[in-house]
């Protein structure tokens, strides 16, 4: 089962005329994975190439269609590839196997995955936790995109529990030149705020990501007490 964090890769190169016994050789190494319970296996065809031999082949050349490579990858734990590294061995007798360490940022496993992520959402925050809390203008930008966009990304791809975006509609700065929201207001004239709440772990993890991002604005932390807290599902927030 494939679980986020660091994982195995095996790719497999082989070409698409390959033989073992009677079937191409990618297709009984995905039957392989599936008898060994690999977590999943991707199967791609080259459009262009050349190998050893120096002759360059491409799709388009009818004669040497069947000459195109395939690759075959799968992901899963250090343990399941080299379940299935001995019999990888023995079906491909020309081609390359190459076997790379990789970390798995993000995987889906269905409905027993998702119950499990539900239910660490729901004890994620009891009693005491942190509030932070991240002023940055409307207007400023990373890369191409708006700086608190991207920010709230890199939480939903960091698993923090939840993030909320405030624009202001009044407020004066260093400046105390109270401003207003009118009609007219140009965009990006006013500060937004990003409030998150999660453990003190979870906020540690997430700060030198912040001070990386945040050239221009402010961090502020805070100890919290969650009374209660209640799991909402994302529709929840649809408009």
């Amino acid at each position: 089962m494939v679980k986020k964090g660091p994982a195995k890769k095996l790719t497999i190169y082989v070409d698409e005329s390959d033989r073992y016994g009677k079937k191409p050789v990618y297709e009984v190494l995905i039957d392989i994975f599936y008898k060994k319970k690999i977590a999943g296996v991707s199967v791609f065809r080259g459009v262009a190439g050349y190998g050893s031999d120096g002759v360059y082949h491409t799709q388009k050349m009818l004669t040497l269609s069947e000459k195109m490579p395939i690759k075959v990858e799968a992901i899963d734990s250090e343990e399941m590839i080299n379940r299935v590294l001995p019999d990888v061995y023995q079906v491909v007798e020309k081609g390359l196997i190459e076997v790379s360490d990789t970390n798995v940022i993000k995987c889906c496993r269905g409905k027993e995955l998702e119950e499990e992520k539900e239910e660490s959402k729901r004890m994620k925050l009891q009693g005491k936790a942190k509030m932070l809390r991240v002023i940055v203008r409307e207007d400023l930008k990373w890369e191409g995109e708006p700086l608190y966009e991207a920010i709230v990304k890199r939480f939903i791809m960091m698993d923090v529990a939840g993030a909320t975006v405030y624009k202001a509609i009044a407020g004066y700065g260093p400046h105390r030149r109270f401003r207003k929201m009118k009609f007219l207001t140009r965009k990006g004239e006013f500060p937004v705020l990003i409030t998150v709440i999660d453990t003190e772990e979870k906020i540690k993890e997430i700060l030198p990501v912040l001070d990386d991002m945040v050239q221009q604005g402010i961090v502020v932390l805070s100890d919290v007490d969650v009374i209660k807290y209640t799991h909402y599902s994302d529709d929840d927030f649809n408009i």
